[in-house]
């Protein structure tokens, strides 16, 4: 059996039992990469001497008696928008591809803290732009179910690595979907949790008041151990919020009797296949039997939310990434006679098509004579589909739905179609402009691709979302399927 079939807290009683190491650990996990990373393509660059030395140190630590926490000596892999000092952080573009970070995002250091074992950095589609991983410089990370179709995105590396079993689990970033679209596609749990609840620092900007860190695992359990080690207020991000970190893993009771779900009748709407309904009606039917009640609802506003995402995202776009300008660091042309010629030939050059557009976009948006039309009212719809959470919230503990409305698609199928892309997050970006937690977990098949479903909580309550996410979890066997690669 692969160790890759444990949970974290069985792979942690093996090893203060002295029936596994940490060296043992880390070799797996390049061991299964050697086998499937040719045909996956999740890992952008692997950090082999630094990840074997730190499992040699750790195994030190253990001979010499002491306990350690849960996570220690587990594999992780983190997505490539992470600083990670002295490990190539691309950002999966051209205008980074020698970028050597001089420091940790704050994360990474919870995560050395936690003892646990970096393995490598993760595919995903340029700056974080995009919802099927066609977008990165580098190459096209592969969706483990099917090597045809795309793992999702933008944080489809993240999720990829954790379903072919090459790392224990990963850490993703989420602006309007990012890590629960390409979880679902891919079979594994991923949780955007409450905006401030995970610090920003070190993760290079797209849209910073959208974007948030969160964890890719192969079960609930797991997710809520790895949220618990990266959570907590940062002095070094403003927007890192001042909130108790509960214990996330003392919420898995498998009890959710008497608990109300709100199902939005916009989220079972046109767009979404039959495929995709039924599964969300059967897994209500799962929650029900547990004894959860559920009515459907109406978020009225959710009509508005890709084109407001769109408008606000792009904009903060366009101010973030007028930092790579081929003067500090990045890519600098090598035929410019001018300044301006340099910033031009430098981006024109360095960016990729999707990141051009969407700065174009966002400059148009934030321009004089267009900011009051375009940017001030998507700022005024974005309240609004705040305001439609808050309302349901007040009588209902979580909210319900399919993660996407589709199971993964063709390769090359939507690459020219960037409106078509884009509905592929209308599920999931409500979520992000209101700020709330969100979860997917594996909930069923369609000809042998993985289908999500997602749990929206109300704010820091991701608690709530784990206690139903564990409780169907434990109630079906989806999370227990495996890609035969």
């Amino acid at each position: 059996m692969s160790l890759f079939d444990y949970k974290v807290s069985d792979l942690h009683e093996l090893i203060h039992k002295k029936e596994l190491t940490v060296s043992d650990l880390v070799e797996e996990s390049y061991k299964r990469i050697g086998q499937v990373e040719v045909k996956v393509k999740a890992f952008l660059t692997l950090d082999e001497e630094r990840a074997r030395a730190t499992a040699k140190l750790q195994d030190e630590k253990l001979s010499s008696g002491d306990s350690r926490g849960l996570l220690f000596g587990m594999p992780i892999g983190v997505k490539d928008n992470i600083v990670t000092k002295g490990l190539r952080t691309t950002c999966a573009s051209k205008i980074l591809e020698n970028f050597d970070p001089i420091y940790d995002a704050t994360v990474v250091q919870k995560l050395q803290q936690a003892e646990t074992v970096t393995i490598g950095k993760l595919n995903m589609d340029e700056f974080a732009m995009g919802s099927s991983n066609e977008n990165s410089h580098y190459q096209k990370t592969r969706n483990p179910w099917n090597l045809e179709r795309v793992p999702g995105g933008s944080s489809g590396g993240s999720a990829a690595s954790v379903a072919s079993g090459e790392v224990l689990f990963s850490l993703g970033s989420d602006t309007g979907g990012s890590i629960r679209q390409p979880a679902s596609f891919c079979g594994v749990v991923g949780m955007k949790p409450t905006y401030g609840r995970v610090s920003r620092f070190g993760l290079v900007a797209f849209a910073s008041s959208l974007d948030q860190i969160g964890p890719i695992t192969r079960t609930v359990e797991d997710n809520a151990y790895l949220l618990q080690a990266i959570s907590g207020l940062d002095p070094m991000d403003s927007t890192s919020a001042n909130v108790d970190v509960p214990n996330f893993s003392s919420a898995l009771t498998g009890d959710i009797k008497g608990l109300k779900i709100a199902v939005p009748k916009e989220y079972l709407g046109e767009g979404v296949t039959d495929a995709v309904r039924q599964s969300v009606m059967d897994s209500l039917k799962v929650l029900e039997s547990l004894g959860a009640e559920w009515e459907e609802v109406s978020l009225p506003h959710s009509k508005y939310a890709l084109a407001t995402y769109y408008l606000l995202s792009s904009s903060e776009a366009s101010a973030n990434l007028a930092r790579f300008d081929g003067v500090r660091y990045g890519y600098r042309t090598q035929d410019a006679e001018s300044l301006i010629e340099l910033y031009k030939k430098t981006r024109a050059e360095g960016f990729g098509d999707e990141v051009k557009r969407r700065i174009m976009l966002g400059t148009f948006a934030l321009s004089s004579g267009y900011y009051d039309a375009y940017y001030k009212k998507a700022q005024q719809a974005r309240t609004l589909i705040k305001k439609d959470f808050e309302d349901v919230f007040e009588k209902y503990d979580v909210i319900v739905g399919p993660t996407t409305p589709t199971p993964a698609f063709k390769i090359g199928e939507k690459i020219d179609d960037p409106l078509t892309m884009y509905i592929n997050d209308i599920l999931t970006i409500p979520v992000n402009l209101a700020g709330v937690p969100g979860i997917s977990i594996p909930c069923g098949f369609d000809a042998g691709l993985p289908l999500g479903l997602q749990i929206i909580g109300k704010h820091f309550d991701e608690a709530t979302i784990y206690r139903v996410a564990h409780a169907f979890e434990q109630a079906t066997d989806f999370h227990k399927q495996k890609p035969e690669l």
